[in-house]
């Protein structure tokens, strides 16, 4: 693993930064207060980015490459789209890290520690917050909506096999 410094204005960055759907319609100013929590982070294929069961403050947003989710040694989902985001449920609930994330190739992830937050001012404190937030509600909507079709399908599965059960 390599891992910057914590970004500062970096414009190539910001403008990196400015492509993620959840930070698209941020200004520029704004994005450059949330670099202050942030550094970018490289992983090898196959290097774990963070285990189950561990805790930190931590949420990553996907830069490049493909991140695999994995609960109790069960792959759960594969991450490959620019702005991906995992790490947040920690944060939502502070309880321990409730799957393992792994490399799944060369990976590239913007790596922010929510607990700088507080050592921030008052409007940067508050902006920051705001973004984690929206995040938080984003990629629950989502995972709730994933989840309800996958509940759906596993139903019409149980259903199915149950008729040719009868028949």
């Amino acid at each position: 693993m390599k891992e910057s410094k914590y970004i500062d204005e970096n414009i190539e960055i910001v403008q990196s930064l400015k492509k993620l759907p959840i930070i698209d319609s941020l200004e520029d100013a704004n994005v450059k207060g949330l670099m202050k929590l942030c550094k970018v982070v490289e992983y090898e294929d196959g290097e774990t980015i963070f285990e189950e069961d561990g805790f930190d403050q931590h949420i990553f947003f996907l830069l490049a490459g493909r991140a695999r989710i994995v609960k109790k040694g069960i792959e759960v989902s594969v991450l490959e789209r620019c702005g991906d985001v995992f790490g947040e449920m920690g944060i939502i609930d502070a309880k321990p890290r409730s799957a393992s994330v792994y490399a799944a190739s060369k990976t590239v992830c913007l790596k922010m520690d929510v607990s700088f937050i507080d050592r921030l001012a008052d409007k940067e404190r508050e902006l920051c917050l705001y973004v984690v937030y929206r995040v938080f509600t984003e990629i629950l909507s989502n995972r709730l909506r994933q989840t309800t079709e996958d509940l759906i399908k596993a139903r019409e599965e149980n259903e199915r096999l149950k008729e040719e059960t009868e028949l």
